[in-house]
């Protein structure tokens, strides 16, 4: 069992999705087999392997929406969508080139200019670039608009200074994409004054410390810029419209199947240890009630890449996948641990149900906390 059955559904009636998807598995087969990774919980965050993501690069599979010209294989969020289950469903060890295969890429689409365009998209579609996103500071969680590092103007660039926290895969990544605040706060205009910066993780001035999970794991980092001297070049979009820009690529971030699949090699995995024996009328209709909300969250997600393909604004969609999603992760965790009491429990199953518990706090707390998000949805639909 690949993924869940119905992931498929998606692509059944577009015989070109369909194709993409059985290669897809094909891959995924082939590549397992000779290399031997096993299905991770979390895997977009903890599985760091640049060998996989440079063979995925390879086969064609990362960089989907990059045109061509730019060395991607110039298709849709669609294609993309079809591809990251598949991925997630068998717990891939993606986390290397994730970040900027699903924002970075579409920030420069959208407001790079032509030579970061060259410079960065055929590298991030071979999937040998990663990158890591500085947003979250010790001051400023979800409440982005309350970020102090600083970029300052001088001659050729900028000086950069401030420090950020929680920001995944630093550590070895080539490059941080920076929100600083280049203007003065205004108490009217919250959201005004920022600007994203691209630097690269070796720059002078960069400095980057671990942020270790209980058991040692090491995901997250504070990452603390002293007078990082910042190209003209390097200036991502406009000087100004960074708040724009970042809640536009937290549409990416928020939507992806990522926020419902992060715990499927868990499902999978219990669901294929109880397949094996008898199964009481009660553990048939809790996992029948765990698929049922899985596929629901999903059509709410493929939803919101329908309209990430047509150019749509899917912001308010994107933070009610991400609230919804997430919750549902944790609660399959909680699920999979009353029904494990139930079957056989096996060595695979329960290493993916330790680092599950492990992972499950971070669920809701990443993309901006389920309650914050509550509010973007709110003022979407005008309720304040």
């Amino acid at each position: 069992m690949s993924t869940v059955t119905s992931f498929a559904a998606l692509s059944a009636n577009e015989p070109e999705l369909a194709k993409l998807r059985a290669a897809a598995r094909e891959f995924l087969s082939a590549d397992r087999a000779e290399y031997g990774w096993r299905p991770a919980v979390d895997s977009w965050l903890g599985q760091w392997d640049e060998g996989f993501s440079a063979r995925l690069g390879d086969a064609g599979f990362v960089g989907m929406i990059i045109p061509k010209r730019y060395g991607g294989q110039g298709l849709s969020h669609l294609h993309r969508y079809v591809v990251t289950e598949e991925l997630l469903g068998q717990g891939a060890p993606v986390a290397a080139h994730w970040v900027a295969d699903r924002q970075v890429a579409p920030g420069l689409l959208a407001y790079g200019n032509d030579e970061q365009r060259q410079r960065l998209l055929p590298r991030i579609a071979a999937g040998r670039y990663f990158s890591s996103i500085g947003m979250s500071e010790h001051t400023a969680g979800s409440d982005l608009a309350a970020v102090q590092t600083k970029a300052t103007k001088t001659d050729g660039g900028w000086l950069l200074n401030g420090t950020k926290v929680w920001t995944s895969g630093a550590h070895l990544a080539h490059q941080v994409v920076v929100l600083a605040r280049t203007s003065p706060p205004d108490p009217e205009r919250r959201h005004a004054g920022f600007s994203q910066f691209i630097v690269p993780c070796d720059a002078t001035g960069v400095r980057i410390e671990p942020i270790r999970l209980m058991n040692g794991e090491h995901h997250f980092n504070e990452v603390i810029f002293d007078d990082v001297l910042v190209p003209d070049a390097d200036v991502l979009g406009e000087i100004g419209n960074g708040w724009h820009q970042v809640t536009s690529e937290l549409s990416f971030e928020r939507s992806g199947p990522e926020r419902l699949l992060s715990t499927a090699p868990l499902i999978v995995a219990a669901i294929r240890v109880m397949s094996a024996g008898p199964c009481d009328d009660r553990t048939a209709e809790d996992v029948g009630d765990l698929l049922a909300r899985l596929i629901s969250l999903r059509q709410l997600s493929v939803w919101v890449a329908r309209m990430l393909t047509s150019a749509g604004d899917a912001a308010n969609q994107a933070a009610l996948v991400k609230d919804l999603g997430t919750r549902f992760e944790q609660d399959s965790i909680e699920a999979i641990t009353d029904l494990v009491d139930r079957v056989p429990m096996t060595p695979e199953l329960s290493e993916l149900l330790t680092t599950a518990r492990l992972h499950k706090a971070v669920f809701t707390l990443r993309g901006g906390t389920n309650e914050v998000l509550r509010g973007v949805v709110a003022r979407g639909m005008g309720l304040r």
